[in-house]
């Protein structure tokens, strides 16, 4: 598929993803496979290029346009299947719709039974949430093209794809309807990891480094579509510049319509992001929901899941703690990025100037410290420990009149009897321990093992951008110190 700048576009990466599709596509059932992820992660792409050869039909739902309308665009989808140059009349509505459907693929999949091990025919719905509208009928026609005769084809793969991921969860995988589990396979796809976009860098000859990507990723996120727009021979700086920035910044005005295109009243939804956006330690779900101004209720309940769900939001345990202690984090790095810097300036912002200033510093720190949190998988390969069963949270203890708090990152807690207690610090160089900071990672762990009472091993671990420079302060004190090496692990 050719990109923008006429280059040949390859699929990179997804190698979990490509083996799911393979598996459904080469299954001895009837598949019906309901993917989802946000906005610009590169669905479509995926399925176009794994199952490109097996696809047979394909429809593209539109946004807010008539149920007519969607209708002729599936007339003149199956016109352009069965190769007709003459245009076909538009069904008067899905029943319809779906009976021509089974008519086109039935001969085919007759011919396809008669061979061996060629695979499967692949119908593909593409944004079924626009399709799917009130009162369209469509779901409903669905089920009935599914339950009554498409289920009995082993030959047959249909891809239902959706960017609301709350859609697609509620109305397809936990549907308690006609749908109700039907769906064979469901395939979230998720920003690129550190190492997934490092790859899609290096396929497109962009040579950054693994620190450029990281402040490129810091900013930008893992979004595909996003990071395909890096040019050659700029820096990290230079291309967020030019990508966030200047007036034709394809990424100036993303964040108006990121969330108003996959939630419905998004308002709510930003109101979410934009709070956890102003804390650096996150928040609970209670300080989270008071902050945003929403209710305790459902709707409340309903907003967190949807965001979570979608990759924008992060949920972070705390070690001891019940399930509403747990802290919440903003885990898209774009939305960060956009409201710290881009919301509210008018005019070009001398981003290239922005670098080494208090304010930088400050969102290099919390944007390092959630790209690392994202990131655990990687982490425990790093340290060794990928086959130990472990889990993960963050801890705090808060001060009083009497003594001071003491918080801490990541806290890897393992079934080895040994914890890891990570410290997440992004700096520009090696960092270094000096005596005040050692005396305070000391009263953290003596603070933490006093609290806990656990008498497991603890493993002080510094994760930085380039390492720790040694010294007579971190001699002895920190059991292990990670480098930025550690996030780009693959895991998969």
């Amino acid at each position: 598929m050719p990109s923008r700048n006429g280059e040949t576009s390859l699929l990179v990466a997804r190698h979990a993803e490509r083996a799911v599709l393979d598996e459904a596509l080469h299954s001895r059932q009837a598949e019906l496979l309901a993917l989802y992820g946000r906005r610009r992660v590169g669905k479509t792409f995926l399925i176009r290029q794994v199952l490109a050869e097996h696809i047979c039909f394909e429809l593209v739902g539109m946004h807010e346009v008539s149920l007519r309308t969607q209708l002729q665009s599936f007339a003149t989808s199956l016109a352009r299947a069965h190769a007709s140059p003459a245009a076909l009349a538009p069904p008067h509505d899905w029943f319809a719709a779906f009976e021509q459907l089974r008519a086109f693929l039935s001969p085919r999949l007759t011919r396809l039974n008669k061979k061996q091990n060629a695979g499967k025919l692949v119908v593909f719905f593409d944004e079924v949430p626009w399709l799917a509208s009130r009162r369209s009928g469509f779901l409903s026609a669905f089920e009935h093209f599914w339950n009554a005769w498409a289920v009995q084809q082993p030959k047959l793969l249909v891809v239902l794809c959706g960017s609301a991921a709350s859609w697609m969860l509620e109305n397809l995988v936990r549907q308690r309807g006609g749908l109700h589990n039907r769906v064979t396979r469901r395939l979230r796809v998720e920003p690129f990891s550190l190492a997934d976009t490092e790859e899609l860098l290096l396929s497109r000859g962009v040579r950054l480094g693994r620190y450029q990507t990281l402040l490129l990723t810091m900013a930008l996120g893992g979004v595909p579509h996003y990071l395909t727009q890096v040019r050659r021979g700029e820096s990290a700086v230079q291309a967020i510049d030019r990508l966030c920035f200047t007036r034709e910044g394809p990424l100036r005005t993303e964040f108006e319509h990121l969330y108003a295109s996959l939630f419905e009243q998004a308002d709510r939804h930003e109101a979410v992001v934009r709070a956890l956006a102003k804390k650096r330690r996150g928040l609970t779900r209670t300080a989270l929901l008071e902050a945003a101004k929403l209710g305790s209720g459902g709707a409340a309940t309903r907003v967190l899941d949807e965001l979570e769900e979608a990759g924008f939001i992060l949920q972070m345990p705390r070690l001891g703690r019940g399930k509403r202690e747990a802290v919440y984090w903003l885990s898209d790095e774009y939305s960060l990025f956009y409201l710290t810097w881009i919301e509210g300036r008018r005019g070009d912002v001398d981003w290239l100037r922005r670098q080494g200033t208090p304010a930088w510093r400050a969102w290099s720190g919390l944007a390092f410290e959630a790209l690392a949190l994202k990131h655990v998988r990687a982490i425990k390969a790093a340290l060794g420990i990928a086959g130990v069963e472990t889990s993960s949270g963050s801890w705090e203890r808060r001060g009083t009149r009497d003594s001071d708090g003491a918080q801490i990152d990541l806290i890897i807690e393992r079934a080895d009897a040994c914890l890891n207690l990570c410290e997440l610090k992004f700096s520009e160089g090696p960092f270094t321990v000096d005596k005040a900071y050692a005396r305070e990672l000391r009263r953290k762990c003596d603070v933490f093992r006093a609290e806990t009472r656990s008498r497991k091993a603890l493993f002080l671990t510094l994760i930085t951008t380039w390492g720790v420079n040694e010294n007579e302060h971190s001699r002895g004190l920190v059991t292990t110190a990670l480098t930025m090496d550690a996030l780009f692990t693959r895991t998969s």
